[in-house]
Order: structure tokens, then C-alpha cells, then sequence
């Protein structure tokens, strides 16, 4: 019988040998399964971790994540080759605008900036003024003269938006469907077990969600929260995934997930075997059309300048 311990290291050393090889940066989300999130250069939230790849002198980037962050990544180093190890790794959220949708509502609602959340697709992006990530949406905002303007795709996101900053947004019908899974009545069980148990929530949970947490933020929030506060207890409000970096960066405190975990089975559609699988056979290469790429990039770099 074959030693899983003894597999798991001979996976490893391959990839760490044909990264090398390839002269190759490993990229993975904060929602990867752990032993993904092990084996990677850097792991973080999407738009961090493309920013951080187009500063390497990597020629390769093999980004554990879905569809719109290996585009991301490409936009930013269209010089680099991005392999989005499972082709299949789609994003709901991402998937409910449409660049024909989009071009309607801005026909419908013309002279009104368009946000676009990082998780859609790069010809939605391409369509709009300025991008956001759930960690600076709130400023992204701010910074607009407008007191009115169209927010896509996460209607959750966006509701919460709108009450940090009181400007009107006119919201898209979109919502992370994992997030939504997340409900009261799986979080305040938990809270009546350990009442001094801290509750973190990303804003891509309901409105009822977030009317009960101690503290709204994106997973890079998240995990800042928990190493700064004096709490030793958490009850965590996002896709489990997260769960794995925060018991590595705090062994002493305790995390607790909702009784029916949030899993994307898109973040876990992808293993050591197949990040293996796209080093050895350099697949799947993702692409963006040149003109495309350019409005994307103008609507992230505009987004940076804030």
C-alpha cells in the first residue's frame, strides 16, 4: 500500500522542481484547499497576489484561484504566461453580468460611472470606469464626485457600500453563492455557545449576516482582525478555506465555522496533481484580447491610483 505522507512529498518535490525549471511563481487564493495553499509562493486575496507576481522576475504564473483572478493576473503581466491549473474553476458571481448586459444598463442609465467589482470577467471590467476589490470598495467609492452610480456584480457588496459611504448605488442582481449559503441561524448557535467568541463576516454576506457580526471585512480583513485582537475566540463568516491560514498564523486562538461550512467547489476543484499537471504540460494558458486587456487595465490602474 502506497504511504499518502510519502505521495504528498514526491507531489511536492515535482512541483518544486518544475517550477524551478520553468522559472515559475505558484499563486494561491485564500480559499485553496491547504495543502495547495502550502506549496505557494504567495497566498492572499486575488488582486494582491497578481500584484505581487507582476513584481517577480517569474516568466511562469500558476494561479490556484478561478477564472477571473488568472485574467487579472494576465492583464497586469500580459508578458508572463498565467496557468489556471483546472480550466473548469468558473465563478458564479463573475458569470451573472454580461458585457451585453452591462452595455444595456449603461445605455438604460447613461452619464452614471460604472464600479465594477474585481470578480467579473475582463471584458466586463473592460466596460467599466473603475474597478474595486472588497477591501477598498468603500474608498473606491469615496473617490468618485458622483453620488449616484451603477455597482456589479455582488448586490450583498455592493448594499454594504452603500451604507458606508450613504451614495446612491444601483445595485446588480448578483450574489457569491457561497456567501449567500451562510446564515444567521448557522452563526448564532455558535454565539450562544461561546458568547465571547468573535464574529468575522465578509461584506459578501446577506444583510442579515452582517447585522450580527462584530466586524465586516475581505479575507485579507479577516485575517488581519484575528491577529490583532485580544480575542482568543472567532467565529468565522466566510468560504472555509480561509480556516487554514488563520489556525497557521494563530496557534493559540481558536476558529469556529458555521455548522454548515461556506465551500466554493470551484476554489477546490483544484489539487497538487493538477497544479503538477499544468507545470509539466503548461496548461491552461489564459488569454485576454489585446483590446479588452487595455480597457480592463485602465479601469485596475485607476482603481490603484486611489
Amino acid at each position: 500500500m502506497t504511504n499518502p505522507a510519502s505521495s504528498l512529498e514526491e507531489l511536492r518535490a515535482k512541483i518544486l522542481r518544475l517550477k524551478a525549471e520553468r522559472k515559475a511563481v505558484i499563486l494561491a487564493h485564500n480559499y485553496q484547499v491547504g495543502e495547495v495553499q502550502d506549496i505557494a509562493d504567495f497566498v492572499g486575496d486575488s488582486l494582491q497576489l497578481s500584484r505581487q507576481a507582476a513584481a517577480t522576475e517569474a516568466e511562469v504564473i500558476v494561479f490556484c484561484g478561478v477564472h477571473f483572478m488568472a485574467e487579472t493576473a494576465k492583464i497586469l503581466s500580459p508578458q508572463k504566461t498565467v496557468l489556471l491549473p483546472e480550466p473548469k474553476a468558473g465563478c458564479p458571481l463573475a458569470n451573472m453580468a454580461t458585457v451585453e448586459q452591462v452595455q444595456k444598463r449603461k445605455a438604460d442609465l447613461p452619464g452614471l460611472p460604472v464600479v465594477s467589482y474585481i470578480n467579473t470577467t475582463a471584458a466586463v471590467k473592460a466596460e467599466s470606469d473603475i474597478c474595486c476589490t472588497s477591501s477598498n470598495a468603500v474608498k473606491v467609492v469615496e473617490s468618485l464626485p458622483e453620488n449616484e452610480l451603477i455597482f456589479l456584480p455582488d448586490r450583498n457588496l455592493g448594499s454594504w457600500v452603500a451604507q458606508q459611504t450613504g451614495k446612491k448605488l444601483i445595485l446588480w442582481p448578483g450574489f457569491c453563492t457561497t456567501h449567500q449559503k451562510i446564515l444567521p441561524e448557522h452563526i448564532l448557535p455558535l454565539k450562544a455557545e461561546h458568547p465571547e467568541a468573535e464574529i468575522l463576516v465578509h461584506p459578501e454576506c446577506t444583510p442579515e449576516v452582517r447585522a450580527i457580526a462584530d466586524f465586516i471585512g475581505s479575507t485579507s480583513g479577516i485575517l488581519r482582525r484575528a491577529r490583532e485582537s485580544s480575542r482568543r475566540r472567532f467565529i468565522i463568516g466566510t468560504e472555509c478555506g480561509i480556516l487554514h491560514t488563520l489556525k497557521k498564523e494563530n496557534p493559540e486562538k481558536t476558529f469556529l465555522s458555521p455548522t454548515t461550512p461556506a465551500v466554493c467547489p470551484n476554489m477546490k476543484r483544484i489539487g497538487l496533481e493538477t497544479v503538477l499537471w499544468a507545470l509539466e504540460e503548461m496548461r491552461y494558458a489564459i488569454e485576454v484580447p489585446e483590446a479588452v486587456q487595455a480597457g480592463a487595465k485602465q479601469a485596475i490602474d485607476r482603481m490603484l491610483a486611489v
